[in-house]
């Protein structure tokens, strides 16, 4: 597997991609234009153009060894790794980075295992090792999900002739059942966050169920005070410590309006004014990069994901409180909307879910309303035939 690195150089007023890499013990050098001018505010998206010439150069000189019988498998994951970089998110990527470069790579790396001789009792001693490991059934469905799409692309180009993953048997899959605070607990909680950088992230999500990434992600242009609505479309999720934002949600679905609830509201206009007030106290020391977001503290500095869940779990220690994550806040709310009478699909609107199924897997055993409604049916019929007996 040949590795190929990258730098930035102007030429003629353009930014160029230098790929240096090694073959046959030389080290060579090859040039290409991003075709990016080399003026202010260009060079965040010629690093952006660099990453894709060098992911598509490193595909281009490495495709006759991907043919080559002696590739080893882990090898070709790797490859594969590089080629799909340019056309996933970065923090899909990032997990599957994760997979390929951690325990698969420890596992395979000395066993002289080739793409071509790769058999379905290699992948199962595999996922076996795995859960040797201690990892859960759920996490080795992970590692084969990998593992598959990447054997999938190898048939699909006539690498291998079938896809030897199919073949293999996955283990038992733990059925997933969501953590969540009662009503009660929720308002002690509310009550502990009082004061501290959680409060936000923490009362709105408690409200609205959002995903981290999205409260984190809220703009005050999101909030319309006249039309009382609050609307999901922009995000920011954490990977590596990089920041990722975007003007998108996770899937279409996800981009909502919900009503502006009064109590939100209140709290919202209370906030807008307290972080009028620190600007003016903290002056030019006061973050003016996140101006237009919600969820940042009195520094105007965002509250990162990353804290976020940290500090939440750090909390609830702390004030001896239940522990679940800061994610079951979203089932906390869905529980709640449950129990007081929303349906699953008003339930599945609200969080965003994109399709019914996924409402209803997660919290259906905690709809108890319609078989309760088949129980006094039952009781009435009965009821019914007594006082008949004893008339």
């Amino acid at each position: 597997m040949i590795d190929v690195t990258g730098s930035l150089q102007i030429r003629n007023g353009v930014y160029q991609a230098v790929l240096s890499y090694k073959k046959d013990n030389k080290w060579k050098t090859k040039w290409k234009s991003t075709k990016i001018p080399a003026v202010k505010g260009n060079k965040k998206k010629a690093e952006a153009q660099l990453e894709k010439i060098k992911i598509q150069f490193q595909e281009e000189i490495n495709s006759d060894n991907i043919e080559n019988e002696e590739i080893l498998f882990i090898d070709y994951m790797k490859w594969w790794l590089n080629m799909i970089k340019a056309s996933v998110e970065e923090t899909t990527y990032n997990g599957y980075k994760g997979v390929v470069n951690g325990r698969m790579t420890d596992y395979f790396q000395d066993k002289n295992i080739t793409l071509q001789n790769i058999k379905p009792k290699n992948i199962q001693d595999f996922y076996q090792y795995l859960l040797d490991e201690g990892l859960s059934g759920n996490t080795v469905k992970h590692y084969h999900a990998n593992i598959r799409k990447a054997l999938q692309y190898a048939m699909k180009t006539d690498i291998i002739l079938s896809n030897p993953a199919d073949k293999v048997d996955l283990p038992k899959i733990e059925e997933y059942s969501p953590n969540f605070y009662t009503s009660d607990q929720v308002k002690i909680l509310l009550n502990e966050v009082i004061g501290t950088k959680l409060e936000i992230p923490v009362m709105i999500d408690c409200f609205y169920g959002f995903r981290r990434s999205e409260v984190v992600g809220l703009k005050w242009s999101a909030i319309d005070f006249e039309k009382k609505t609050i609307t999901i479309n922009h995000t920011i999720t954490q990977s590596n410590g990089k920041l990722i934002i975007r003007d998108k949600t996770k899937t279409k679905s996800s981009k909502r309006s919900l009503p502006l609830e009064p109590i939100v509201e209140s709290f919202l206009l209370e906030l807008k004014e307290k972080q009028e007030k620190n600007k003016e106290l903290c002056g030019d020391s006061y973050n003016k990069e996140y101006l237009e977001y919600i969820c940042v503290d009195n520094c105007g500095n965002l509250i990162r994901p990353d804290y976020v869940t940290e500090t939440f779990l750090k909390l609830l220690k702390k004030k001896k409180l239940k522990q679940i994550r800061f994610h079951d806040l979203r089932h906390t709310c869905a529980s709640i909307l449950l129990k007081n009478g929303a349906n699953m699909k008003e339930i599945q609107a609200w969080l965003g879910h994109s399709n019914y199924n996924t409402t209803a897997n997660l919290y259906a055993h905690l709809d108890t309303s319609s078989v309760n409604d088949v129980g006094k049916v039952i009781t009435n019929v009965f009821s019914t035939k007594k006082e008949v007996a004893t008339a």
